[in-house]
């Protein structure tokens, strides 16, 4: 016969700690849900996963496509090891061990064709997909493309318009829905040309021309830089690409790009100093012929009209 002093404490003390393990998972799903809302706000598309341009959307879907392509593998082998790993437990009695050696012919045909085939499929949509989008062939479009000279400074980034006479550093202004053909070098060592939104990044080299083709779909402003270590300061090497509307553009163009106001010899000289690792805000030049004639020493020298942008 139980004693009704002692049910009473049990039933008193079952509660409290049913109580206590309900908190404890309140505050667990509560921590869980601002984790997985501060994860959901941190999901903004941007880089190579927010194209602005048809390279960049083929590239996006190339790797989409890849990652697709390997998921097939992947998910079957890591649900299949945690498979064999709870069935195979200690203590499952039912899981049958043997320590007999076999060989069984179709099991290894079957777990040696899947990734063999994956392999094959792979590599036929790369190989096919790298000569579409290979960046010296031009986009197919009805607009004449821009011609654009990019050389890699230390360090800082030289655009040069050669139609239209025009040097900006750490600045692209291009127009939209217009294809520009970029032609690559380097004036010191080894960098690469990258603008995520709009794709392929390429390498610039010293005595070498490489050459580009991208396109931006929409006006915008989209972030450039340097994806290689190339020495002190190349963590610096960013600039802007600015995509405005082709009427302005032209009328820009009209104006030489930017109103070059009345020339600062002494700051156009410490903003264009090719020595130091400093981050070099963007900067206008005009009456420029030709990268072949652009050098460190020549580009900036005493009594040259160069002027602050003021347009």
């Amino acid at each position: 016969m139980h004693d009704w002093r002692y049910a009473t404490l049990d039933a008193l003390h079952a509660p409290a700690s049913k109580v206590r393990h309900g908190a404890r998972r309140s505050r667990l799903l509560r921590w869980l849900v601002v984790g997985a809302a501060v994860l959901v706000c941190s999901c903004r598309q941007q880089g190579i996963l927010d194209p602005q341009g048809p390279i960049a959307s083929a590239q996006l879907l190339l790797l989409l496509n890849a990652t697709a392509i390997m998921l097939v593998v992947v998910i079957p082998v890591i649900l299949a090891t945690l498979g064999f790993a709870w069935w195979y437990r200690s203590s499952n009695a039912r899981a049958s061990r043997s320590t007999d050696e076999g060989y069984e012919g179709r099991t290894e045909f079957v777990l040696w064709s899947i990734p063999t085939l994956i392999v094959i499929l792979l590599g036929g949509v790369i190989w096919i997909s790298s000569h579409q989008l290979d960046p010296r062939a031009p986009i197919p479009t009805n607009v004449n493309p821009l011609r654009v000279e990019v050389v890699a400074l230390d360090w800082k980034w030289l655009f040069i318009y050669p139609d239209q006479g025009i040097a900006t550093v750490n600045q692209l202004v291009i127009p939209a829905a217009t294809p520009v053909s970029f032609r690559l070098t380097s004036a010191t060592v080894m960098n690469s040309f990258f603008v995520p939104q709009l794709g392929s990044q390429i390498y610039t080299m010293g005595g070498m021309t490489t050459h580009l083709n991208l396109l931006a779909d929409a006006p915008g402003e989209y972030p450039g830089f340097s994806a290689m270590f190339s020495g002190d300061g190349f963590a610096d090497m960013r600039f802007v690409v600015k995509a405005v509307p082709t009427g302005d553009f032209d009328s820009a163009r009209s104006s030489r790009l930017c109103r070059i106001g009345k020339a600062e010899r002494s700051g156009a000289a410490e903003n264009l100093s090719f020595g130091g690792a400093q981050a070099v805000r963007p900067y206008y030049r005009a009456d420029v012929v030709g990268s072949q004639r652009v050098n460190q020493r020549s580009l900036v020298s005493p009594g040259t009209a160069n002027g602050r942008l003021t347009c």
